[in-house]
């Protein structure tokens, strides 16, 4: 029945060019279609009468009697998102208070019915014809709406239940051995269970070092029958010590550190908790390289969950060494004392390896050369296959969507940002000028990035002047960061350094995307130039200006007037008249005369000779009167 495909899909065409109003919407327009195709909507025109409900036997007979319950369910869902969207941003000790929060409840309550309705269905499986793995999915969806009600309630030991018994079902549903299926569920897993288990914990006090598999064991309700069904088909599911070996990025017995060096200074770590922490980060970092080295071609997304396993350490450092200085402060050790100087440059150092990791997560979310590259996304296939006569091509990314991965990656640079300016405020860094000079460094190279996106968007909206200005101040923010780049290390997880090849890829691209567009801008400025100059009412066709070369702010050659025509009657120069007046006194070679020469007697060239001869010859003819057609009378 593809229980869970079939929500993601929905949810992830609505959400990934709108939000979770136009997701509402949407789902009322299918819920009406669906509702028509079954027929399973009241007569038209009549007075109104309840609808039967759907039994086991209707999703027997038509498996798509499921999507009618999803769809209602995903409907006030989505409604309950909305709203709690909308007051997000809301200031107050606890937040959303009042009605909207027992209207948020309402719908989610709502949610959970219908999908219980569902389960409830399904389980007839001689009627309905469900499976297994079918139930399962429903379960899980089931209880991961209850789980969001419990949130909403801030019953944060219920919350972790609910949430635990959906983690376990999808945990089990990926071990199917299908590939598809099995990204489907581990992508809803990290993307919406897991966040929810540890804020809950979170608000629960538990440690930060708890894996979730063991908050999952703890908390999993005993009594569910799924539970046992999948116990019965994973035995070792709650088996920590497999499930740890399983996995790459776990906890192992590392070597506790007793000093940590921090810009040439080194101190002595005098608080256990700290040292613990910082031993858990150098075991998750190696974990963390071995992970990306052996699997260059994962997704980003999974590049970047591999991430939270160095986070959560690191946090727990910052967390400990905070921990350690307040107790000092509370004891009364002054600042100027050489264990809390120790622990001040502990916290710096902590803090800075922090910030470092977030900045790496958030450069692997933004893809190859830190999004400084468009890449193009693979073109989706059309579900329904057509004739072979007519062949439907794959669908391409659009303008959209592309404006829409621009966005992300702007926020993904935003955060960058602020967290490098958190460094700022640490102890002693005010005082290190060289530190500060890295700093600005650096933060030059995500500002250019930043500016690359932006200007990628205009870009995208034909807007040429604002994304040549754009991609100018990015490649002057970029001309500062070859200098004081570090060198490449291999086989390292991505932080805040900055290597040389990177920088220099950025520059690069950089200087292609401004000569391109400054010369689409020089382009669509002479474009304008020429669409604003008069042209002459009358003018001359180009053939009779042949010796005219067209200005650039003529408007180029005006190729509607290249001849004239319909041709008219015109004067055409030909060939003169010959006129040769001095023929007859001009002696040409191998031409003899005919009269006498030296007294002029004779003329020149025997033409007076010849006029007289003629002169006789015209008057000895006679003229002859003729008939028709030549004969006489």
């Amino acid at each position: 029945m593809e229980i869970t495909s079939f929500i993601l899909v929905q949810r992830d065409k609505a959400l990934l060019v709108g939000d979770y109003g136009s997701y509402r919407k949407q789902l009322s327009r299918r819920l009406l279609a669906v509702r028509r195709k079954l027929n399973h909507i009241s007569s038209k025109g009549r007075k109104y009468a309840a609808i039967d409900p759907i039994t086991a036997e209707d999703i027997g007979r038509n498996h798509e009697f499921v999507h009618l319950f999803l769809l209602s369910s995903e409907r006030a869902w989505a409604t309950a998102m909305h709203m709690k969207s909308q007051h997000a941003t809301d200031s107050g000790a606890n937040g959303i208070t009042g009605s909207t929060r027992r209207h948020i409840g309402s719908r989610l309550r709502k949610a959970s019915i219908y999908a219980a309705d569902l389960v409830d269905r399904l389980k007839e499986k001689d009627v309905s014809g469900a499976s297994a793995q079918d139930i399962q999915e429903a379960r899980a969806y089931h209880v991961s709406m209850r789980g969001s009600i419990e949130f909403e309630k801030q019953n944060w030991e219920k919350c972790l239940r609910e949430y635990s018994e959906a983690r376990l079902i999808y945990s089990a549903l990926a071990k199917s051995g299908q590939s598809k299926k099995d990204d489907i569920f581990r992508d809803l897993t990290s993307t919406t269970i897991e966040p929810s288990i540890r804020y809950a914990a979170y608000q629960l006090k538990l440690p930060r070092t708890t894996s979730i598999d063991k908050i999952v064991a703890r908390y999993v309700p005993r009594n569910s029958e799924v539970l046992n069904e999948i116990l019965k088909s994973h035995p070792d599911i709650l088996d920590q010590e497999t499930e740890g070996k399983k996995k790459g990025l776990r906890e192992t017995s590392l070597d506790i550190p007793s000093t940590i060096t921090w810009r040439s200074r080194t101190v002595n770590l005098e608080d256990a908790a700290t040292a613990q922490a910082l031993a858990a980060v150098s075991g998750a970092e190696t974990k963390l390289s071995s992970f990306l080295s052996s699997n260059p071609n994962l997704d980003p997304r999974a590049k970047a969950a591999a991430y939270d396993e160095i986070l959560i350490p690191s946090q727990d450092a910052v967390d400990a060494t905070k921990t350690a200085i307040d107790e000092l402060t509370a004891d009364g050790v002054p600042q100027g004392d050489r264990r809390m100087q120790a622990l001040q440059i502990t916290r710096t150092a902590v803090n800075y390896a922090l910030v470092g990791w977030r900045i790496g997560r958030n450069r692997i979310l933004c893809g190859d050369q830190d999004g400084a590259i468009l890449e193009a996304r693979a073109l989706r296939k059309p579900k329904k296959l057509r004739k072979a006569s007519k062949e439907r091509r794959p669908q391409e990314e659009s303008r959209g969507q592309q404006l829409t991965r621009l966005r992300e990656r702007v926020v993904l640079y935003d955060a960058t940002l602020q967290s490098l300016d958190s460094v700022r405020e640490l102890p002693g860094v005010a005082a290190d000028q060289a530190f500060l000079r890295e700093l600005d460094v650096k933060r030059a190279y995500f500002a250019a990035l930043r500016c690359l996106v932006i200007a990628r968007s205009h870009a995208l909206l034909s807007n040429t002047k604002n994304a040549l200005a754009l991609f100018a101040r990015a490649l002057d923010l970029s001309s500062s960061v070859i200098k004081l780049s570090s060198q490449e290390e291999k086989d390292k997880p991505l932080n805040l350094e900055i290597t040389q090849s990177q920088a220099s890829n950025l520059q690069t691209v950089l200087q292609v995307l401004v000569a391109h567009h400054r010369a689409l801008a020089e382009l669509e400025s002479l474009t304008t130039a020429a669409a604003s100059t008069p042209k002459p009412s009358n003018p001359t066709p180009l053939v009779e200006r042949l010796d005219e070369y067209p200005a650039l702010g003529s408007g180029g050659v005006d190729l509607l007037n290249l001849i004239t025509y319909p041709p008219r009657v015109e004067p055409v120069p030909v060939k003169p008249l010959f006129l040769d007046v001095a023929w007859n006194y001009i002696e040409y070679p191998g031409r003899e005369k005919r009269g006498g020469q030296g007294d002029g007697g004779g003329g020149v060239n025997g033409v007076e000779a010849g006029t007289a001869v003629g002169d006789r010859r015209i008057e000895e003819k006679k003229e002859t009167r003729k008939g028709w057609f030549g004969f006489g009378r």
